[in-house]
């Protein structure tokens, strides 16, 4: 399973950005999909996840300003970003836990930089 990421790029702060996730190769199914980010502090940074059913969960950081979906048939998901923040800036990168028949295991997107200038 390979997960490609894009729609990344430069926004000024209060604009918006959607980045997606698109995962192929996938035999048998996904679980959850989610978002973490790397900004300037090189830490990894929980975002939003959501399963499969649509139940989502948020960062504090995020919350009320991004918004995260997916389309199962696709295989793909998606984080509309609004109210974008200096801080924001960061290399996002998508994950899915893959079920592949007799264990679930992780993968994870390329990453895509998002950059908001002030």
């Amino acid at each position: 399973v390979q997960l490609q990421a894009s729609g990344g790029g430069l926004v000024q702060a209060g604009g918006s950005l959607r980045i997606s996730c698109a995962a192929s190769g996938v035999m048998f199914s996904i679980e959850n999909m989610g978002w973490y980010r790397r900004g300037q502090g090189n830490q990894r940074e929980f975002i939003a996840t959501i399963n499969t059913a649509g139940v989502t969960n948020y960062a504090d950081s995020v919350k009320g300003r991004f918004t995260i979906s997916r389309e199962n048939a696709k295989n793909t998901v998606y984080l509309q970003m609004n109210s974008l923040k200096p801080e924001d800036t960061a290399v996002y990168y998508c994950y899915a836990d893959v079920f592949t028949g007799s264990k679930i295991v992780v993968r994870w997107g390329q990453g895509t930089q998002v950059t908001v200038s002030s």
